[in-house]
């Protein structure tokens, strides 16, 4: 079967000017950063410090149909716009949008994010057993580098205070850029296959999806892309469902499930295995598991992002883009594209994963 590679059309790409983490490349405008110790703040707020008087404030009116055409017409918009798009990431977990982020960075490629709950992040928000801390193995500290995001510095790993500082960061970054848009509460039902390979999703509400055994026919829609990126993460009520959805149409012959945690094998595991599945198909984060039965990592998420990150390029080289991978992104060419999770020597070796 043809892979997306050979059968993408490349077109002119022009990058961001920041620099990224992909392969380990130092971030030329930023430093490290370490653990800020508690200072005492003063929260008194002044008149001169606010735009306006809190003691008689007042909005400027408006018709409440204003409001209804506004959200409406701009929501159309997008749904029109991405229709047909250049890459789908189904799920926007850690690895989700890790992905979308670094696809964002060129702006000839337009990313539609499909995401089943109304709070886009999956279990980023939180580290293990609903405890704050975010724990990340080096070196895929240099993804929270390039984002801005702060850590506690330990020897082979950080920490980050909350998890939900890495997931709101990066979603803010990610969702300002003009090439993105977010589509929360809306379920990925089923795959666009023709020929053999992947050409989109069916989409649907969540909770349309949620209740269809509770109501009469309730029709879908569909989103045509170039380039499917599954992150469904590990077996649940919408865990997966890339893979199997695969496996029950019969090009995939199995999917086995995660086995049991393993950390140092598990994130080194999900990192290697990312990959393009089927043509037109490329798995990442903790679905890579579920279809190659490699050991859960638990609380740790380097993998995610470094995972998330892989997939990107490989969806970029599908696309004919620029990427790290063939070393088209790498150097002179395009130093914006820079994997944290190995050294450029290590590239081939990864893309041959």
């Amino acid at each position: 079967m043809a892979t997306l590679t050979s059968s993408l059309c490349s077109k002119p790409s022009v990058f961001d000017p920041h620099k990224s983490s992909f392969h380990g490349v130092p971030i030329a405008t930023q430093t490290r950063l370490n653990p800020v110790k508690s200072t005492p703040v003063n929260l008194s707020v002044t008149a001169a410090a606010t735009p306006y008087d809190l003691r008689s404030f007042k909005f400027e009116p408006i018709k409440e149909s204003i409001v209804s055409r506004e959200m409406t017409r701009r929501y159309m918009t997008d749904m029109i716009t991405y229709a047909d798009t250049d890459v789908v990431v189904v799920g926007a977990g850690s690895a989700g949008l890790s992905c979308a982020y670094e696809l964002s960075k060129n702006p000839s490629v337009q990313v539609a994010i499909i995401e089943q709950s109304v709070s886009p992040g999956g279990g980023a928000w939180l580290g293990g057993q609903l405890f704050s801390a975010m724990v990340v193995r080096k070196p895929a500290h240099r993804f929270l580098d390039e984002l801005g995001v702060e850590y506690d510095e330990q020897d082979n790993y950080v920490v980050i205070k909350h998890a939900a500082l890495f997931t709101s960061t990066i979603m803010s970054k990610l969702l300002a850029r003009p090439n993105v848009k977010l589509f929360n509460a809306v379920a990925a039902e089923d795959l666009i296959i023709k020929e053999g390979k992947v050409g989109g999703v069916v989409t649907n509400w969540a909770l349309v999806s949620m209740n269809h055994d509770t109501q009469s026919c309730m029709d879908p829609n569909v989103m045509e892309a170039k380039v499917v990126v599954s992150s469904c993460g590990h077996d649940g009520p919408f865990g997966a469902t890339g893979v199997k959805r695969l496996r029950s149409v019969g090009m995939i012959d199995s999917v086995p499930g995660m086995k049991a945690l393993d950390m140092n094998t598990a994130e080194d595991e999900i990192v290697r295995l990312t990959r393009e599945v089927v043509p037109g198909m490329i798995v990442t984060g903790m679905e890579v598991a579920e279809i190659d039965g490699s050991p859960r990592m638990g609380p740790t998420f380097g993998a995610m992002m470094i995972s998330g990150q892989k997939a990107a390029h490989l969806a970029l080289k599908a696309l004919g883009q620029p990427n790290a991978l063939d070393g088209t992104g790498i150097g002179n060419l395009n130093p914006d594209l820079v994997l944290a999770a190995a050294a450029a020597d290590d590239a081939a070796e990864i893309a041959e994963a």
